[in-house]
């Protein structure tokens, strides 16, 4: 099975900055690509970015494009996501999930993320 575990998240009032994590154990592996998704309060999950399985590449939606950056430390199993000028329309649970440009959360219990003032 796959198994992630988000965290990171907080409160940031807009344009602070946040770094996300997850750790990957089971059947995510460093050889997977990997991506965040997102899910903000009464919408449907988001893509949000995708990293290759050597952290090489890397893709963006245009929400976020230039303002978040997506890493991974395959020696410790574990993503990031780094994310500057947060914006109110950032706001909402963060989820880590196996594989390129999908928009369906892992399963972890994901992180929340509130960008106010």
């Amino acid at each position: 099975d796959v198994q992630l575990v988000e965290s990171g998240g907080g409160l940031v009032q807009p344009g602070g900055s946040l770094r996300l994590s997850c750790a990957l154990s089971g059947s995510a592996t460093t050889t997977d690509s990997m991506s965040w998704v997102r899910q903000a309060p009464g919408k449907g999950p988001e893509w949000v970015a995708s990293i290759n399985s050597r952290g090489t590449v890397s893709q963006y939606a245009d929400s976020v494009k230039d303002r978040f950056t997506f890493s991974r430390d395959n020696a410790k199993n574990t993503l990031y996501l780094e994310m500057d000028d947060l914006k109110p329309a950032d706001t909402a649970v963060y989820f880590c999930a196996k594989g390129w440009g999908t928009s369906v959360p892992g399963g972890g219990p994901g992180t929340q993320v509130t960008v106010s003032s």
